[in-house]
């Protein structure tokens, strides 16, 4: 069984993503969220580092488990309740935990947007909608109907997707946002385009969708952002010759 140790891979992920460089919201603490003994024989992905995702990843023999959305989104002291029983899971059954949230959402060929743009067929044009210097969204050039690109979501995201078309017909642009698209919904018009693709959206959108003629898609946070961290932790273990699998979960949001 070929082992390869933590820290290299660490390395590998961090450099890939450009960890360094990119700032994030408090609390994110992209990059090695809690180590291991020192060596891993697989690697796994996880969109959120949860209890179940912990367990079904040990029920696979992974030792390294890259997560988007990591454990550190608040203060993790005191230690008590789910947060005791997945850290003490995770020592117990030696997993480390890498978490990178908008590295991998705004890399340009691994990125949950740019993997997304690539899948539909929607060609680069520029990145948009900045958060402490890095722009985290992305706007494409489209020569397809609205009716095709409607389709084509339908196929990538089975489990469902809420579509607003109020917009034209056939947009040259098309916006995508993965994750929570709130804070786009009001900047794409400046930015040429009436269409958004994104992940989650609030009630009160679907009335500017009308009041502002958008084609608004909401296809899932989670479905939506199951792409990067399968292309990272896929690069990783083709890097270093080891076994891979994707931890799958049946969240519907």
């Amino acid at each position: 069984m070929r082992m390869v140790k933590t820290e290299d891979v660490v390395n590998f992920c961090n450099l890939r993503t450009n960890l360094a460089n990119i700032k994030d919201y408090p609390g994110s603490y992209n990059g090695l969220q809690i180590s291991n003994s020192g060596e891993i024989t697989k690697i796994g992905a996880s969109v959120d580092a949860g209890l179940v995702q912990f367990i079904k990843a040990i029920e696979l023999n992974i030792q390294f488990l890259v997560t988007h959305h990591g454990l550190f989104w608040n203060p993790p002291i005191p230690i008590t309740g789910v947060t005791y029983e997945k850290i003490k899971l995770c020592l117990d059954n030696d997993l480390a935990i890498y978490g990178s949230h908008l590295p991998l959402d705004c890399h340009p060929e691994i990125g949950n947007n740019s993997i997304l743009a690539e899948k539909l067929g929607l060609k680069f044009e520029q990145s948009f909608l900045s958060f402490q210097g890095t722009n985290i969204g992305l706007i494409t050039k489209n020569d397809q109907k609205r009716i095709q690109i409607y389709r084509s979501l339908k196929s990538l995201f089975p489990q469902g997707i809420s579509a607003m078309e109020f917009g034209s017909e056939q947009p040259e642009k098309v916006a995508i946002l993965t994750g929570s698209g709130q804070s786009a919904v009001n900047q794409i018009l400046a930015l040429g385009t009436d269409t958004l693709i994104t992940g989650e959206l609030k009630q009160h959108h679907f009335n500017i969708a009308q009041e502002h003629k958008l084609n608004l898609y909401a296809c899932g946070h989670y479905a939506t952002e199951t792409f990067g961290v399968d292309a990272l932790g896929r690069e990783a273990a083709d890097k270093f010759n080891l076994p891979y699998e994707f931890v799958t979960s049946d969240c519907p949001l």
